[in-house]
């Protein structure tokens, strides 16, 4: 049962800024691209690096996430000897609590789990990044310098580094200082929440973490700052290649509109690092003879007779004759009835737009623009106006303005 290297994928975040698009369902779950989820960026990554024992930790609406996941045949990782385990918080006997505390936290509490196969090393991986990245590459420059720990890093503008954990580093890419959103930052290396850690010290860190009353129980804000102060071997992992966090409406509308343009720098039809997923069976799609479809994706069981341009259809979407759809994502089961006009918005699995209604708008240069969204199995009435950046969580009549 001894493995090399265990993978801890946290998917449990509630998502809040994803607003409407998680009230059901965790964000690692939330679909992307026309035919996957979020999560299966990371997983794929995990299989493709040559890791396959993965910790899927959930928590917030954990149902659809583990149903999808199944026992994670689609990305190669039904195994007896290692696979994917979902590991949910539990009670322990004399504890109250069942949730987990932090990022720290969720790790300790599976320490067990870790422990049944002996790493040597333990990665730490989020569920809502898009990107492609070979793991065994960070892991082998965890070893040869001899880190307890390795932070992957993406270069970004200074004015963009506000918004990040900044490492500051030396000539060898050792890391010396961690600053969590500095005003003025020192340097441009992004922390991409991708950590490696040489298992027996992390352990250490975890369980004196757990112990500090006072502690956040993150990695962040404690276990990092932690290491640094006692002097333990932390190295800056330089990450190439694109990698998005879709953390808000915005971010997820931009990523799935990088996948219509083909230098996004992340290629979905490389054979030697597929992204897998797990897809329902369904035809191909289907367009009428009046339908114009331009510079979209379009996945099986989709059905056009109208306009779309520009956009993300997932699987089994309908279109109807006379409707357009602009510069949208539209997740499964969506139906867009005749007359309906679709613009720079996302709507949510199983949801209507009813005839002749108006979703979004395009961009008018006014700060009250923005995505609007529509959330799960909704019907947006006949007539209705949804505004942009509008986010809908209860069906609208007909000939309402939202």
């Amino acid at each position: 049962m001894k493995k090399e290297c265990v993978a801890m994928l946290l998917a449990g975040g509630q998502g809040s800024r994803l607003h409407a698009l998680t009230s059901h369902v965790a964000k690692p779950a939330v679909p992307f691209g026309g035919k996957y989820r979020i999560i299966d960026f990371p997983l794929s990554n995990c299989v493709n690096s040559g890791i396959d024992t993965v910790g899927v930790l959930t928590q917030y609406r954990p149902l659809e996430l583990n149903a999808y996941l199944g026992n994670g045949q689609p990305w190669d990782l039904d195994r007896s000897d290692g696979g994917v385990h979902i590991l949910p918080p539990y009670m322990r006997e004399g504890e109250k609590g069942t949730w987990y505390k932090g990022t720290a936290n969720a790790i300790y509490q599976n320490m067990g789990f870790i422990e049944l196969y002996d790493p040597e090393y333990v990665l730490i991986l989020s569920g809502d990044h898009i990107y492609k990245m070979d793991y065994s590459k960070m892991l082998a420059h965890h070893k040869a310098v001899g880190a307890a720990c390795t932070i992957s890093v993406l270069e970004v503008t200074l004015e963009e580094a506000t918004r990040f954990g900044i490492m500051n580093v030396d000539e060898h890419d050792t890391v010396y200082e961690f600053e969590e959103k500095p005003k003025k930052p020192k340097s441009n290396l992004a922390s991409m929440g991708i950590y490696i850690f040489t298992w027996k010290k992390l352990k250490q860190y975890l369980i004196a973490d757990e112990a500090d009353e006072k502690s956040s129980n993150d990695f962040g804000k404690n276990i990092i700052p932690a290491m640094l102060n006692n002097g333990e071997k932390m190295t800056a992992y330089r990450f190439q290649g694109y990698w998005k966090d879709v953390g808000t409406i915005d971010s997820l509308w931009d990523a799935n509109m990088d996948m219509l343009s083909p230098d996004n720098g992340i290629d979905l039809y490389d054979p030697e690092w597929p992204i897998f997923a797990r897809t329902p069976t369904k035809p191909p799609h289907f367009t009428g003879s009046n339908a114009k479809i331009e510079h979209s994706m379009v996945t099986g069981g989709c059905e056009v007779y109208g306009t779309v341009e520009n956009s993300v259809l997932f699987h089994s979407v309908i279109v109807e004759e006379g409707a357009v759809v602009r510069y949208s994502i539209l997740m499964p089961g969506t139906v867009v009835k005749a007359g309906a006009v679709v613009e720079y918005a996302i709507v949510a699995e199983n949801s209507v737009i009813g005839e002749r209604a108006k979703v979004g708008a395009s961009p008018d240069g006014s700060e009250d623009w923005g995505v609007a969204v529509v959330a799960q199995h909704l019907t947006i009435g006949p007539d209705a106006v949804v505004s942009p950046k509008a986010m809908i969580t209860r069906n609208v009549k007909g000939g309402g303005v939202k």
